[in-house]
């Protein structure tokens, strides 16, 4: 495949994100971000990042336009139901190819009351009351026929509460109450080949609607119902649906989407990783997919990612507690070393360590991996030997910093601190 500028839109979304993460390693793809200019997260991890309106605004495609033609971008890859669904409206003034399905599918998927006219006539679907006092059985549940998440919803006890949230917005649908457990269904279809895979997982904790906890989940049933979604409407590459269980156990279809789901990472590290398929989808490309057949869970927290003023051409780093921490190699370290190696910054070992410094490095597979080492004696001051004023200085010691700090006036960081200057944007 050739190398495929890809664009990001917007980048900042969990489904942003997790795209940023199928591909941000993937020699084909060069990837670009875009989003509206509010706070998100984006400009931490895009090297590559543009302003665009909200797609409510009456120019957004044509500054979208703009970053398409000037960055000769071949693919959207649409990461909010908003701008799927604006995407798909627009696919004939947009100058570049969006990574999804049919724009029939996209609108349909928008819209919780034709996904259920649709794909109720093939498989169960929650019950809708059109009035209040059509409902049978409480609690109910109220959620706006367009919407993502949780925004909108409402778990509704009793007529009364009923009749004061409608009249607060009488938009919303009645729906019937599901207690049971949730499943998403990740699914994989090209034009050439149909449904090539069917991968369920447990939501077993959400957040905010986001899956943040999840295992995986095996029934036949599922398979089932992604062929007949299938059948019903057309699929171009990555796509999901959710089903979650009634008071009997009966699974019933909540959604579905023709896009990236952020937690699709489940079977990205199994072997599937669906943005990258969907490009291959895209292009034309034979498709065979061979999982790992594992069993694994995921859980997802937040992640801390900085943008900051630190300018240094060399790195300073002790060797005890620092480099070598508990008898074992600091990861996060050597990370942000090879980080500076990819920079051209230059790496200074400097150390009392009691025993042979080669030897130790040796030991530990890291003898390569400074351009000079500096072996002190134990009353040597280590601030003596750091001759650059834009370097910075890395040790365990808060006595060794504060000296170093104090006597030439560079920045100094512990082992907690690395975090910050480790450079995510691609």
């Amino acid at each position: 495949m050739k190398v495929l500028n890809v664009l990001v839109f917007p980048g900042g979304t969990e489904i942003g994100l997790e795209i940023r993460s199928a591909l941000c390693q993937c020699k084909e793809v060069r990837l670009f971000s875009a989003g509206a200019a509010v706070s998100n997260h984006a400009p931490y991890v895009y090297a590559r990042h543009f302003s665009v309106p909200d797609v409510a605004d009456p120019h957004w495609v044509d500054r979208l336009n703009e970053i398409i033609i000037s960055n000769h971008i071949d693919y959207i890859f649409p990461a909010h139901d908003e701008v799927l669904v604006a995407l798909a409206e627009n696919v004939d003034r947009v100058r570049a190819k969006m990574v999804s399905s049919s724009p029939e599918t996209c609108l349909i998927s928008r819209s919780k009351k034709d996904t259920y006219r649709i794909l109720g006539e093939v498989l169960p679907v929650p019950e809708v009351y059109e009035h209040a006092d059509q409902a049978k059985r409480y609690p109910v549940f109220l959620k706006p026929d367009r919407g993502q998440g949780s925004q909108g919803t409402s778990l509704i006890r009793d007529g009364e509460e009923l009749e004061m949230a409608l009249r607060r917005d009488r938009d919303r649908l009645i729906l019937e109450y599901l207690p049971g457990k949730e499943y998403t269904i990740d699914c994989f279809s090209s034009r050439q080949g149909g449904l090539l895979f069917c991968g369920a997982r447990e939501r077993v904790r959400t957040r905010s609607g986001i899956s943040m906890a999840g295992r995986p989940a095996q029934d036949g049933l599922f398979l089932d119902y992604a062929r007949a979604i299938a059948r019903r409407l057309r699929f171009h590459g990555a796509w999901f649906f959710q089903t979650k269980q009634d008071r009997n156990g009966a699974h019933k279809l909540l959604e579905f989407a023709p896009r990236i789901a952020g937690t699709m990472a489940f079977h990205r590290v199994q072997g599937v990783n669906f943005p990258l398929l969907s490009l291959c989808e895209q292009e034309g490309i034979p498709i065979e997919i061979r999982p790992n057949l594992l069993h694994i869970e995921m859980d997802r927290a937040l992640v801390n990612r900085y943008r900051h003023s630190v300018s240094f051409s060399s790195v300073y780093v002790d060797l005890d507690d620092t480099l070598i921490l508990n008898g074992k190699v600091n990861v996060d370290l050597i990370r942000f070393l090879y980080q500076c190696i990819n920079e051209g910054k230059r790496l200074v070992l400097l150390t009392r360590h009691a025993a042979r410094v080669q030897e130790t490095l040796n030991a530990y597979r890291v003898e390569h991996l400074f351009d000079e080492v500096i072996h002190l004696d134990s009353t040597e001051p280590k601030a003596a030997h750091i001759r650059e004023r834009d370097a910075i200085f890395i040790d365990d010691s808060f006595s060794e910093r504060k000296k170093v700090s104090e006597e030439i006036g560079i920045l100094t960081f512990d082992c907690s601190m690395i975090e910050m200057l480790l450079n995510e944007r691609v």
